[in-house]
């Protein structure tokens, strides 16, 4: 049933689809063999260490536990080739680890979650910078395009204090493709189902022996309104963005210089403009982005042997965004600076420490102004006995001109008794200022009441996390074994309360008697159960509970469970390459006080199907695949859409997807020079 109603619904890409798929397998015939590919990247360790990454033309999984001392996920850019990985959204479609999903029905901003919590409780970090804050939060997955990227480092738990204070269940880190790298070129065209078209251009040149510069460009336009649930709202919105960075590296024996400036503006326009719409007074959302940046990162080589080194990293923002959700508009401006002073030394083979200092700057114009200044000053110490045993603790001391002095302490400890076996603990704390509006802006899509109470302070929490890593030789290949918990304690959290009344959405503090944590478990493991057939399977279970309308209940709008399977095939010489992953998504509660003929109670567990071949020649590739085949959207996403300047309109209660099957092909083309 399933099958037939997405045919018949996308009839014309699936046409399309399979041509291209014939297509590919007439080139196959005549191409070449696929060159070996090469990519490099540095990675910096939860333990202060730089080390090369490389990935070469394997059948290995491109998503690694690395060796470092934290839990940290290496996904390369191998592993982004397994989708079409528009922007960093897309990217995590095949992890098991971080969740993305629609915020609300109406604007197309996505949200992660990792540990079971909201991404605004993730710490981005860009070339480990600091990034993505406040106005930016809701949509600074769509701001990363895929094909810049050359890889993500996902660090689950407590974080090293080097980047501040405010990770609490984790980091994501991005490297950005590297103008000092061997030389480069690339392009990537992209053309899916809705008739969104993208286009990704990048390129660095060898201007010295040190001298280096890279420029990246992106450009996507989707300017047709679908409405296929027939609700009289687009299901996603018109969207234009274009984005350009350029970047720059001087390298020598003693001393690294990295620059980039980047630009971006992006426009969406939503609600009921879906073709053949003929409301009087249509409901209309339209958000304008405009964003720009810029880092510069200084590192002075004092002593090689022991890695002594002092780094300077400076970077600022500014940030525009004007916004019109119906009659409410919400206007706001943010300027962001940064700065770190780093001293990292080996006292010996067993012995390294860091320290530095650090001043962070906020301003944010809005309707609650904010303007926070923060200095800081930190230090760590890791004792290490060779491969078999690492310490790590790290302690900051931060000061706010809001919320005034704070300490924020991490520990984390690394035990590998065999090769085959690795343990990990670590324990910290976290703090974060919430800008409740800039964060949450989809809030404003919807009828309800929104009430911001007084008595939300500064968000804090601790993080516990252990994990076991295990490498079991099974038929002459290796079973990757991985178990972890986590809990997360909150002292303090800005709740959003949909329980609390039929018409309201009220954002409050957590009282002294009242509680907010989260438990997770995930269990996954990677085999090679056929040659160059990569298989990895994963379950997650999810406890997330707060005090809502006085009451300690799940909460809503959060899936239990998670379970993932994906798989990828790259027969004969690596000249094809087949994708696929299926997950399930648990069921779990929705808010009380809502019309429960149109949403239920109970949301039950959905699934999700994805897959891609690729066709691969020397200096470009074919790709072609589909995204949600089951078909599955929510039912109702939109509350009372027939009545949207009613009291009971809400695009904001979203559990999972808003859009069918999407079926989308696409090239790559690149020259690196080997």
């Amino acid at each position: 049933m399933a099958v037939s109603f997405i045919i018949s619904r996308n009839f014309a890409a699936v046409k399309l689809f399979l041509a291209v798929l014939a297509l590919l397998f007439l080139c196959n015939a005549a191409s070449a063999q696929v060159a070996a590919v090469q990519d490099s990247s540095d990675v910096e360790t939860l333990d202060g260490k730089v080390v090369r990454e490389v990935t070469i033309s394997s059948r290995k999984s491109g998503r690694v536990k690395t060796g470092g001392l934290g839990n940290t996920e290496f996904i390369s850019s191998k592993e982004l080739l397994r989708a079409a990985c528009c922007n960093l959204g897309e990217s995590f479609t095949t992890n098991p680890s971080v969740d993305v999903n629609y915020a609300d029905a109406a604007t197309g901003a996505q949200q992660i979650k990792l540990l079971g919590l909201s991404g605004t409780y993730v710490q981005m970090l860009t070339e480990n910078i600091p990034n993505y804050r406040g106005l930016a939060a809701p949509y600074a997955l769509g701001y990363i395009p895929g094909p810049w990227m050359q890889s993500i480092q996902v660090s689950k738990g407590a974080s090293s204090v080097k980047n501040g204070y405010e990770s609490i269940t984790g980091q994501i880190n991005l490297e950005f493709k590297k103008p000092q790298a061997t030389p480069w070129a690339d392009a990537n065209l992209y053309f899916n189902s809705d008739l969104k078209l993208e286009a990704n251009l990048g390129a660095n040149l060898k201007l010295s022996d040190k001298w280096s510069t890279a420029l990246l460009g992106h450009y996507e336009i989707l300017d047709k309104a679908h409405d296929d649930n027939g609700d009289g709202f687009a299901d996603m919105p018109k969207m234009r963005q274009g984005s350009l960075m350029s970047r720059w590296a001087y390298i020598s024996d003693t001393y690294m210089f990295q620059l980039a400036i980047k630009g971006l503006k992006e426009h969406r326009e939503g609600g009921q403009i879906a073709h053949g719409h003929t409301a009087h007074n249509p409901y209309l959302i339209d958000i304008t982005n405009e964003r720009y940046e810029a880092f510069a990162k200084n590192a002075l080589i004092l002593n090689p042997e022991l890695m002594t080194n002092i780094a300077l990293i400076l970077s600022g923002s500014i940030h525009h965004e004007r916004s019109s959700y119906g009659h409410k508009r919400y206007d706001a401006d943010q300027r962001n600076g940064y700065a770190s002073l780093m001293f990292e030394t080996d006292l010996d083979e067993h012995h390294n420490l860091s320290t530095g200092l650090s001043l962070n700057h906020d301003y944010l114009s809005d309707d609650s102004d904010t303007d926070e200044t923060m200095p800081g000053v930190y230090a760590q110490y890791t004792y290490k006995i060779g491969e078999t045993f690492t310490v790590m603790g790290g302690l900051r001391w931060d000061h706010s001109s809001l919320w005034g002095s704070y300490v924020t302490p991490r520990m984390h400890v690394k035990y590998s008794p065999t090769e085959w076996l690795t343990l990990r603990g670590s324990v910290g704390k976290g703090y974060r200022t919430p800008h409740i509006l800039a964060e949450n802006s989809y809030l404003l899509a919807s009828s309800r009441q929104l009430i911001i109470n007084e008595n939300i302070g500064q968000e804090n929490a601790w993080n516990y996390g252990l994990s076991t890593q295990l490498k079991i030789p099974v038929g002459g290949r290796t079973l990757d074994l991985n178990a972890e918990y986590y809990y997360t304690r909150f002292n303090q959290q800005a709740i959003i309360d949909y329980d609390v009344a039929e018409r309201m959405i009220e954002v409050h503090g957590l009282n002294d008697h009242e509680k907010s944590y989260s438990h997770t478990i995930q269990v996954d493991a990677t085999y090679e159960i056929l040659p160059k057939l990569n298989v990895t399977a994963a379950w997650r279970w999810n406890d997330v509970k707060a005090t809502y309308n006085g009451k300690l209940r799940q909460k809503p709008m959060n899936s239990r469970y998670k379970g993932l399977l994906t798989a990828s095939f790259a027969p004969g010489l690596g000249k094809w390459q087949f994708d696929a992953t299926v997950q399930l998504n648990g069921g779990g509660r929705l808010p009380d006080n809502h019309d429960t003929t149109l949403m239920p109670e109970h949301f039950k567990a959905y699934e999700q199907v994805s897959a891609q071949v690729t066709r691969f020649f020397r200096h470009w590739s074919i790709y072609a695949g589909g995204e949600n085949l089951t078909g599955f959207k929510q039912k109702n996403a939109i509350i009372s859409a027939d009545n949207p300047w009613g009291p009971n309109y809400d695009a904001t209660m979203i559990y999972g997807p808003v859009h069918g099957a999407v079926f989308y092909i696409g090239a790559r083309i690149n020259w690196n020079k080997i």
